[in-house]
């Protein structure tokens, strides 16, 4: 959970696009075409959301509250899903 907040501070800034999987393997002109600051803050938040839920598999462990684990494990599914749907429709990031 750790890792995930500071990798969102790091994306957060704007920086870190290399860590971006699919994104860092792309031409450098294909990487020209995207607006690479909003996507890194994009991705920042969303390790901060995902950080979030894992706050619930904490809290799930720590005082034996299953379902609480089940909650958190269904908010991280959906937030990777809307990840996915949202960053790779309409062109959101090409410049």
């Amino acid at each position: 959970m750790v890792l995930f907040v500071v990798l969102g501070i790091f994306l957060s800034n704007g920086k870190g696009s290399f860590l971006i999987a699919g994104f860092n393997t792309l031409p450098q002109e294909e990487k020209e075409k995207y607006d690479t600051v909003a996507l890194c803050k994009f991705m920042g938040k969303m390790m901060f959301a995902l950080s979030f839920s894992m706050v619930f598999w904490v809290i799930s462990d720590t005082f034996a509250v299953d379902w609480l684990f089940a909650v958190g494990l269904i908010l991280f599914i959906v937030i990777v899903v809307f990840t996915l749907i949202y960053a790779n429709t309409c062109s959101r990031f090409k410049k």
